[in-house]
């Protein structure tokens, strides 16, 4: 039996008009890999950030291998044995892997003395990294290893790490849990927050379910289905999302010799893409972050402008186009980033409604804005999406993240576009929520829409897709039928692996089937 090596006991942690952490208990022992999982809103954050020593809490202890443990902040965290790696890098692009490492330690080494420490850490640990690379040229597989590497130089006991997979290809995936199993070994224990119950199950001894800030249970994921894990986490009934049988319909987008340069000068080129997407299609696009996600909605929703003929949308050139062009038009689009991006932070949700509803909902008239009718359909918005919030006079700051992702990805959908460009359309957001979201875009199909889904969550792409297609470097794979792919030729489409490389896995596969 291996001892415990943090004990939590009755954490509890208010904000103005909720609670976060209500009287949670739980133990992480020595050498175990122990999930926290809950839905959006459910405290996971609050209390790992306890943890952390970024949040103090109400009331409640922790013990620290039987000694009281009270981090009055990360520095004394990270001395105790605590690291943690966030699901947002806190990197500089400019700066080269060895001065960001070096930023995130206390006393530093010699720049060549600590070039060789990452060298010699991340071969041992399967995650090599050359520390004079710029960060601003990585993959974003590259850029978590960056991450890792910085808390494993301070030795941890308790390694925190939250949607770790989110940024990674499935052979990476495996790379990542080859790492941690390793580190298990050697004496490490990690509390591993994510979405994905197959991870979970793959990977973690132990689960700890969060439900509006209480601990509602615990379980041995290898044990336990996905689905009942998902049920302890929402406490009812998940619903699985479900397709409408649809014949093929004509092409809707024609993209053609797409080529575009980035405006971020570490953003990636687009490289001569050609693809359509048929009226009741949804397309998945997958690939590693900052591999032309961001570019391509920004080329299709009008953002940045491209060659006229690039692309069409039922045989109209409209690559010249600005996006009020083309929302006239039934071209919508849901970017990536939600807050600052998708929805303005300090306007409430009626004008955020209104930011991209105006013309197609008719909510201004002569240059005057219709208020009420930009308020009804905020809220027609809110009581379709099941979006938490007081109402529309809310701002968009206010709600949790898997709530604003809800409002945004409704707002798109009750314009009932021709064509949906959706970026990410279930990140960071909860299984119940997830579902909800998927479930709207295979309706959004149903009634004939071409959508284009971009999405790192290969689940997703594989769940609603009825074609896929990767992402690497700017430039796009082949396309091809969702029911022809199997996960390991996915992961190679994802790391550039084209046409006959992938033919040859499927090959492969089908004759050790045989």
């Amino acid at each position: 039996m291996t001892g415990t090596l943090l004990r939590i006991e009755g954490l509890t942690k208010a904000y103005p008009g909720v609670v976060a952490n209500d009287d949670v208990s739980f133990d992480i022992a020595e050498k175990e890999i122990h999930a926290l999982l809950g839905e959006n809103g459910a405290g996971k954050s609050t209390l790992v950030k306890m943890i952390y020593g970024l949040v103090k809490p109400d009331s409640g202890t922790m013990t620290w291998r039987a000694e009281p443990f009270t981090p009055a902040d990360p520095r004394a965290a990270r001395a105790a044995g605590v690291g943690m790696v966030f699901q947002h890098f806190s990197l500089f692009n400019a700066l080269n892997v060895a001065e960001n490492v070096a930023l995130g330690m206390e006393n530093p080494p010699p720049m060549r003395d600590l070039a060789a420490r990452i060298r010699d850490v991340s071969e041992t640990y399967g995650l090599p990294l050359d520390p004079f690379r710029t960060v601003g040229d990585l993959s974003a597989g590259e850029r978590q290893r960056v991450e890792i590497i910085r808390c494993l130089l301070q030795d941890p006991k308790l390694l925190i790490m939250d949607e770790p997979t989110s940024v990674l290809t499935p052979q990476e995936v495996e790379i990542l849990f080859e790492t941690l199993r390793k580190l298990r070994a050697e004496g490490t224990s990690i509390l591993y927050i994510s979405h994905k119950l197959e991870e979970i199950r793959a990977l973690c001894d132990a689960a700890t379910i969060l439900r509006l800030g209480k601990n509602v249970g615990t379980c041995v994921p290898s044990d336990t289905t996905a689905r009942d894990m998902a049920e302890m986490m929402v406490g009812g009934t998940l619903q699985t999302p479900t397709r409408t049988a649809r014949d093929d319909g004509d092409v809707v987008l024609d993209v053609t010799g797409l080529s575009l340069k980035p405006a971020n000068p570490f953003g990636t080129t687009l490289k001569n893409l050609h693809f359509t997407v048929r009226a009741g299609e949804i397309l998945g696009l997958g690939g590693v972050a900052g591999n032309g996600q961001d570019e391509l909605l920004a080329a299709l929703s009008g953002e940045a402008l491209t060659e006229k003929n690039a692309i069409k949308v039922r045989g109209e050139s409209i690559g010249h186009l600005g996006p009020n062009a083309r929302r006239a038009r039934g071209i919508l689009a849901a970017p990536e980033e939600r807050l600052g991006h998708a929805a303005a932070p300090d306007m409430d949700l009626s004008e955020n409604a209104l930011l991209t509803g105006a013309i197609r909902k008719s909510l201004t008239s002569r240059g005057f804005v219709n208020w009420p009718a930009a308020r009804d359909f905020a809220d027609e918005i809110i009581s379709a999406f099941d979006v938490r919030t007081p109402g529309h006079h809310v701002a968009a700051r206010a709600l949790s993240g898997g709530n604003l992702q809800k409002f945004v990805i409704g707002r798109e959908i009750l314009q009932d576009p021709d064509v949906l460009v959706v970026n990410q359309p279930t990140w960071g957001v909860d299984a119940s929520a997830a579902a909800d979201i998927r479930q709207a875009l295979l309706d959004l199909a149903a009634r004939g829409t071409a959508i284009l889904c971009i999405s790192q969550d290969l689940d997703e792409l594989m769940e609603i897709s009825d074609r896929f297609g990767a992402l690497n470097e700017g430039r796009l794979s082949d396309i091809r039928p969702v029911s022809e792919l199997s996960i390991e030729e996915v992961g190679l489409m994802m790391g550039g692996a084209h046409g006959m490389e992938v033919a040859h896995i499927h090959e492969e596969e089908q004759e050790a089937g045989a």
